[in-house]
């Protein structure tokens, strides 16, 4: 399973998304053709990105599947490495982002 990180985005919502998909969005996409699962990690954000970041990833899951695909939007190193494992054995867990809390 893949850990792409989405990095630095933007504060303003609309522009977050349009940099996440002019630029992260081809990584991931090529992981995903190669048939290898992905979490994508998000930095903490306000409530504003939270509809574009689970469109982003439902999107990607429905495409992609049975190839998985999840998001985790947190900025703990400890709490990313437990919740990508969590998710690398939750083998019917595809589509999610779930907010950490590290």
């Amino acid at each position: 399973m893949a850990l792409l990180r989405a990095g630095a985005l933007p504060a303003d919502a609309l522009a977050a998304s349009a940099q996440f998909h002019a630029v992260m969005l081809p990584r991931v996409v090529a992981e995903l053709e190669r048939g290898e699962s992905v979490v994508l990690v998000f930095a903490p954000a306000d409530h504003t990105h939270r509809g574009w970041r689970l469109a982003a990833v439902q999107g990607l899951a429905r495409r992609y599947a049975p190839v998985r695909v999840n998001a985790v939007a947190g900025d703990d190193e400890a709490a990313i490495a437990a919740a990508a494992r969590y998710l690398a054995s939750a083998k019917g867990v595809t589509g999610q982002l779930l907010p950490l809390a590290g």
